[in-house]
This record gives C-alpha cells, structure tokens and sequence, in this order.
C-alpha cells in the first residue's frame, strides 16, 4: 500500500484545462506548464528527479533510459491519456512506479471523430470545402457529375479492435446503414454481437479482403505496430478506404501513401501518424486523404473528464490507496 503524502509534488508536463489546473494546485504541489511548450528530454529527466507524480501526456516519451534516472520520490506516473505507449511499463514496474491512465472518458468523442472520416472520405467533404475557398477556382454550380464520391449505405466496415471505442464506432456506423464486420483478440460476447449484428473474423487477412472501409480502433502495442502492414494493405480492394484515429503506428504510413497515389487504395482519412508531427508528404498533397491534426478526442468536456481522472488517480494515491486507474504491462 501506498504510503500517504500530504500534498505531493506533481509536476505536469504540458497545459491543462484551467478547471484542472486550478483543482490540482488546490489539493497538490503542482507546478505546471503554463506557456504549453513541450518539454525537453532535459526537462523530463529533471522532472523524473524531482517529482512524487509525474503527468505527462501521449507526446511524452517515458522511455527506459528517462525512468533509469528518476529519484527515489518518484512513484507515480500519471498519464494524461488513454493509450500508455509513450510509457516504458517493464521498467516502471521495475522502479516500483505505478502507472495510471484515463479509460473511458474519450470513448464517445473519438467514435464520433472515427465516424466523421467514414463519412467525409467517399463523399469528399473536405475537398469540396477546399475547392470553395480557393480563389484560384471559381465554382460556376451544380452539375450532375462534379465531385462525385460514393454511398456509404450498404458497404462493409471491417473494424480493427472491438474494444470500447471499436463498439461505438459500430453503433454508429449501424445507424447509417453500414455492415459491421470485426477483427479483435478475443471475441466479443454473442450479445454484443446481434446488438451490433457484427461479423466476427479471426483471420485480419480475410477480413480485410473483402471490406469497403476498414476503421482501426485498437491501441499500439509491440504487437499491433504494422498491423496494417504493407502485405496487408495490398490485400484491401482498389475500391476500398482506410480510417485510422487510433495510434499511427498501427499502418505502414510510407506503404499507405504509396497505395493511395498509385490508386491501388482509393482513400484515407487519418486523425494520427507514424511520426508526429511529421507527416508523409504524399498523405498531405493527395485530395482523397482526409488529414487531422491528432483532435479525435479534442472536447473541452473530454479533456476536463480525463483532468478529472488524472486528479483522482493522484488523490487516491496520495491517500495512502491503490489508484482506480492503474495499467499493468499484461493489459496491452
């Protein structure tokens, strides 16, 4: 168990909401990071240090070598974020730090993202926006064969990663009249199932064959990284689009760009990247990819709920209690 601290020193290392923030210095030791800048390595490792809890966030690298320096007060590390692999967790484990993330709370407004590019990649939206506000181009009015995508009532979505997020993809491709096809781990129960009336597939291959659109919605592990790897991209219909708000590392972004300007996959729309904040040149110039600044969660309501967790987590254990949010390694 824990020992109690009274009032820890936590040090966060990008800007919060201000709710958050104003919580935190309320209850902790809190020095935050008010102009928003990045921080350093540098200033990681002197964070790591200094710190009783450090609140990094996704862009955060946690690595093995950063862990090795902290100091002995160190013990919790609590990420601003659902996916934890800016995080060694091996090695944490080993200092005897606990890791802590924010499950749940972005489930609704990364569906709501994931659905947003399903619909805006076959129909063009966001190259019909951008044709009208370009002065190069003078829009002279309807015509019956100008911007012509495809309908997406009907088609088959195969979703990688049925987890919370891959279910409310569903439920809303549901309503717009899609298939609902998956690939997961584990199967999911036979009554979410006929909820959703969704295909379950165990081979990726053969699921990714047949489908329309494919929609990845699982979290990146050593074991997903490539998952959509450039042998499997090859297997996707000529006709077919890929929507990814997960983590970049799952699809060989190099192999995806190639596919896509060879017409040999006809769209994608992408909410994150292999290499933020880089990004592959050819995804940037082609019309038929969708490319968002990494903001599938980006909801003042979602960002205050994962605050809010982040200060629970923090409280629970400074309290001397185990943090209701911990991550072990063998979760991911």
């Amino acid at each position: 168990m824990p020992t109690p601290l009274k009032k820890p020193l936590v040090i966060v290392t990008r800007k919060l909401p201000e709710v958050v923030e104003t919580r935190m210095r309320e209850l902790f030791d809190a020095r935050l990071n008010i102009d928003d800048r990045p921080m350093r390595q540098a200033d990681l490792a002197e964070a790591v240090r200094t710190a009783h809890v450090l609140v990094p966030t996704v862009t955060d690298r946690i690595d093995r070598a950063l862990i090795a320096q902290a100091g002995p007060e160190l013990k919790l590390i609590a990420n601003f974020g659902n996916g934890v692999d800016n995080i060694d967790l091996d090695t944490a484990r080993e200092r005897g730090i606990i890791v802590t993330n924010t499950p749940g709370v972005l489930t609704e407004d990364t569906a709501d993202m994931t659905m947003a590019l399903i619909l805006a990649v076959p129909r063009r939206l966001a190259e019909g926006a951008a044709l009208l506000k370009d002065p190069r181009n003078a829009w002279v009015g309807w015509s019956p064969t100008w911007m012509l995508g495809h309908r997406i009532f009907g088609k088959r979505l195969g979703i990688i990663g049925m987890g919370r997020i891959g279910q409310a993809v569903a439920r809303r491709a549901k309503a717009f009249g899609l298939q609902i096809h998956y690939h997961n781990r584990r199967r999911v129960p036979e009554a979410v199932e006929h909820e959703l009336e969704a295909t379950y597939w165990e081979s990726l291959d053969q699921m990714l064959a047949r489908m329309d659109i494919v929609s990845v919605n699982c979290p990146h592990t050593p074991a997903t990284y490539h998952l959509l790897s450039a042998r499997r991209l090859k297997l996707l219909k000529p006709t077919a689009y890929v929507v990814n708000t997960a983590r970049g590392e799952v699809i060989d972004e190099n192999e995806l760009a190639r596919l896509v300007e060879a017409g040999q996959i006809t769209g994608a729309g992408l909410d994150v990247f292999e290499h933020e904040p880089a990004i592959n040149p050819k995804l940037l110039a082609s019309d038929r990819v969708v490319v968002l600044p990494h903001m599938g969660s980006a909801t003042v309501e979602g960002r205050i709920d994962m605050g809010e967790k982040v200060i629970i987590n923090i409280k629970t254990f400074a309290d001397g209690h185990k943090p209701p949010d911990r991550v072990l390694a063998t979760m991911f």
